[in-house]
């Protein structure tokens, strides 16, 4: 069998995504944080980017404050002779603070390095282990203990996981953790509830023998509050059990949670939608973020062919085209989200009058179709960017939810449901707190069929417990 080559021309059509389609595509699904960070990160690496400076007009300097306006005056300070200047010192002798200046030619430590970080869980036993009297094989094995605890303070590996690592024995181990489950906060290093309560209910001065009790044997009554049966259980007077349990209340099931090293993210909205005189009104966040424009000096470096050689005139192209392609992609990224922001008010019209008990189901093909671009493109518009309406903070993403069917027919958005579940929570009698069966019999009372097992599932995303969890006594706890 011969081979040979042959040339051949073919014809084909590919769909190929261009380096500035990319980054239009980027831009579009970027929150407003990271689009900042975007844009001065191509500020600092374009150098045929410029940020536009507001400039004030030198006429309308000159009309407001006209040089031949201002005249020279001249203050002339005569002393009386007979001036009582004991009386002046008595009264305006006060101490005021000093302003030091630094000297520039010392070295001053920076900013940074005065800048403290909130002590960690880890960083805090750690501390207290090494000023504790243990010896140097016993320190070693907290370190292994202090190691494995997770965010609120309880240990993750077993006695047996620990010896293994520092090649010791379990009583070495649980020696070890018994020391360090008194440091503070007390009752760390516990591993799980019950042992956790016990070590600080121990710690108590003077201690209670029925609060020990009861976290020892009973502290599924507490779960449950089943109060009743608890009473029941410890043969003790109901005012006792009630002391007895708001010292168990007291004391805290997470002693790591106090050292978390999470801090508050507040939510820069991407978008503001006001109502005015009965219209709503949108607008799109742009405070701080600079306004691009292209270089003129590069741009007239370019026309002058002459004096450019042509690597330099290449690279002055090359970064004059990406300079003009972001700006046009910012431009882009606002008007898509102004025009995905106006079709969610028109489509929702009802939850940004009244609330969002009136919030309707909707999908992206909704929006898509009414604004006539792609579902994806809707996808990326609404990722990560938040909206300020008349009832609160909401993610777009929020305004797209599943349907519902009601008694009569209609389609009821799985949100409002939700809102509806958290109310009539709220409303409920706290010593017969309703059932998920019940709820769903309010429900369709109120034209909505949702299966119990929805109701559960709803119920657990909006953090509600269930009902035997809910039920309050005549102690109110």
């Amino acid at each position: 069998m011969a081979l040979e080559l042959r040339q051949q021309l073919k014809l084909t059509q590919q769909l190929i995504m261009t380096p500035q389609l990319q980054q239009a595509i980027k831009l579009l699904q970027l929150s407003r944080l990271e689009l900042l960070e975007t844009i001065n990160q191509e500020l600092e690496a374009n150098p045929m980017l410029e940020e536009v400076q507001d400039e004030v007009n030198e006429a309308e300097k000159a009309e407001v404050a006209p040089e031949e306006s201002f005249q020279e005056v001249e203050i002339s300070e005569k002393m009386r002779e007979d001036f009582d200047w004991e009386s002046y010192l008595e009264e305006y002798n006060t101490s005021t603070p000093v302003l030091i200046e630094r000297d520039p030619n010392k070295e001053w430590p920076s900013y940074d390095h005065k800048l403290t970080l909130p002590a960690s869980l880890e960083n805090h036993l750690i501390w207290q282990l090494r000023l504790s009297d243990m010896s140097e094989a016993e320190k070693e094995i907290g370190s292994y203990i202090i190691g494995n605890l997770n965010r609120d303070g309880y240990l993750e590996a077993t006695l047996e996981e620990i010896a293994t690592m520092g090649e010791v024995g379990v009583d070495e181990v649980a020696g070890v953790l018994a020391r360090i489950q008194v440091f503070d906060p007390i009752g760390v290093a516990a591993r799980d509830l019950r042992e956790c309560l016990l070590i600080q209910a121990n710690s108590l001065e003077p201690q209670d023998d029925l609060v020990i009790r009861i976290i020892e044997d009973h502290l599924h009554f507490l779960e449950s509050k089943n109060y009743q049966a608890l009473v029941r259980a410890v043969k003790r007077s109901p005012e006792e059990v009630k002391r007895a349990i708001e010292v168990i209340l007291s004391l805290d099931p997470r002693p790591g949670s106090a050292f978390s090293d999470e801090s508050v993210q507040y939510i820069s909205p991407d978008v503001y939608v006001l109502k005015i005189d009965g219209e709503f009104v949108i607008l799109l966040n742009e405070d701080g973020m600079p306004k691009l424009k292209v270089s003129s000096y590069y741009k007239d470096a370019l026309s002058q062919d002459a004096q450019l050689g042509s690597d330099a005139k290449d690279y002055i192209q090359t970064k004059l085209r990406s300079a003009a392609w972001l700006i046009k992609s910012i431009h882009q990224r606002q008007r898509t989200l102004y025009k995905v922001t106006q079709s969610i008010i028109k489509l929702q019209h009802e939850f940004f009058e009244r609330g969002v008990a009136n919030l309707k189901p909707m999908v992206l093909r909704d929006v898509a179709d009414d604004v006539g671009m792609h579902e994806s493109t809707i996808s990326r518009v609404t990722s990560n960017k938040y909206m300020h309406t008349p009832h609160g903070i909401f993610e777009l993403k929020y305004f797209f939810n599943s349907s519902i069917n009601s008694v009569l027919g209609e389609a009821v958005a799985s949100e409002s449901v939700k809102d509806r579940i958290r109310q009539i929570v709220r409303e409920e009698d706290t010593a017969k707190p309703f059932s998920d069966k019940e709820i769903v019999s309010i429900l369709k009372k109120e034209n909505v069929n949702i299966a119990r097992r929805t109701v559960a599932k709803y119920r657990e995303m909006l953090g509600i417990l269930p009902s035997n969890k809910r039920r309050k006594t005549f102690w109110g706890s």
